[in-house]
């Protein structure tokens, strides 16, 4: 089995739920930040299965260490799919109008996705994440995950990151930023993926 893994993320939330869910494997976790030559990927796919494979071949070949990458986001369904692959940076892009950046990048999304969906009464909405584990001198497999849910109508919720404050999930009365991490893992999109990831991993290993 594997023992060591770069995931191939700057995003801190990101990091520690893949951490919170790998350390039962007993596989360390190296980010970004860890490496000490730095190399970007840009995310510049049109699907996150694209964006993922993409960043996971190009950082395990110039680290030459395992990789896993993801890509992640939250599709409205009464925007078209939106904000989709433009998760992180949706309050920048023309769909919409920009939202200007006041105090951080979460918080500018949330407030452009509320103001879109104002009066919107089809709330359906689902996070997707694409998990891609490549490793340079031998294969690559990926995996997808999915967390079915509503937008609220405002945020609730410290805990999380992201949409996490605006997403209620299926069956729940509370949003993922109300939820534990442990709550979270065993629900989000992210914990579903990376659990198939790891099967598949333990069968081929």
């Amino acid at each position: 089995m594997i023992d060591k893994v770069l995931v191939a993320t700057t995003n801190k939330g990101k990091l520690k739920e893949f951490k919170q869910l790998l350390s039962k494997y007993g596989i360390q976790v190296l980010s970004l930040e860890d490496m000490p030559e730095k190399f970007e990927v840009e995310e510049d796919k049109e699907t996150f299965l694209e964006n993922a494979i993409k960043k996971a071949r190009e950082y395990a070949q110039f680290y030459k260490i395992p990789v896993i990458a993801e890509d992640a986001g939250l599709e409205v369904k009464a925007l078209n799919g939106y904000p989709g692959v433009y998760s992180a940076r949706f309050y920048d892009i023309e769909f919409g109008g920009k939202q200007p950046l006041e105090e951080n990048k979460d918080k500018a999304n949330i407030k452009k996705l509320l103001r879109l969906m104002e009066g919107v009464e089809d709330r359906e909405a689902r996070f997707v994440s694409v998990v891609v584990f490549y490793n340079p001198e031998d294969f690559g497999l990926w995996t997808e995950g999915y967390c079915y849910g509503k937008i609220t109508d405002k945020p609730i919720g410290d805990k999380g990151f992201g949409y996490d404050p605006i997403f209620v999930p299926e069956g729940y009365l509370v949003t993922m930023a109300q939820l534990t991490p442990e709550e979270k893992n065993k629900i989000s999109h992210r914990g579903k993926a990376v659990r198939k990831l790891v099967e598949k991993l333990q069968k081929l290993l």
